[in-house]
């Protein structure tokens, strides 16, 4: 297998603490199993807060409870329809990143073109 080689590139402009920061408590939400399949979930579609519980296995008020985290992030909206809250996934950002680390793992396990369990 040959490596290719690029020619090296300038340094990137520097980022600023705060973006970095940011950008890193974002990644620090993803890191939690049940809100990365929520996210992952809603990257498909809008759902109400009890379809979600029950696609990821969760209790209606745990996925509440890491929905407002999501909500409160800017990662979702919600809207009320009736008794039932819907959540929807609308940053095109967070859904291509989502999308690529799952595929990214399904890819390196062999997953791809097979249901994984829970997903």
């Amino acid at each position: 297998m040959s490596l290719v080689s690029t020619p090296p590139q300038p340094p990137p402009e520097p980022l600023p603490a705060d973006l970095l920061q940011d950008a890193a408590a974002t990644f620090g939400l993803l890191s939690a199993t049940v809100r990365l399949h929520l996210l992952w979930l809603l990257s498909h579609g809008e759902r109400d807060v009890g379809t979600l519980a029950e696609e990821t296995g969760q209790t209606v008020p745990t996925a509440s409870h890491h929905l407002g985290k999501l909500k409160l992030a800017g990662l979702v909206r919600a809207r009320r329809e009736g008794k039932r809250q819907v959540y929807v996934l609308d940053d095109p950002h967070v859904r291509h990143i989502v999308q690529l680390a799952v595929q990214h793992h399904q890819e390196l396990t062999g997953e791809v073109g097979r249901r994984s369990k829970g997903a």
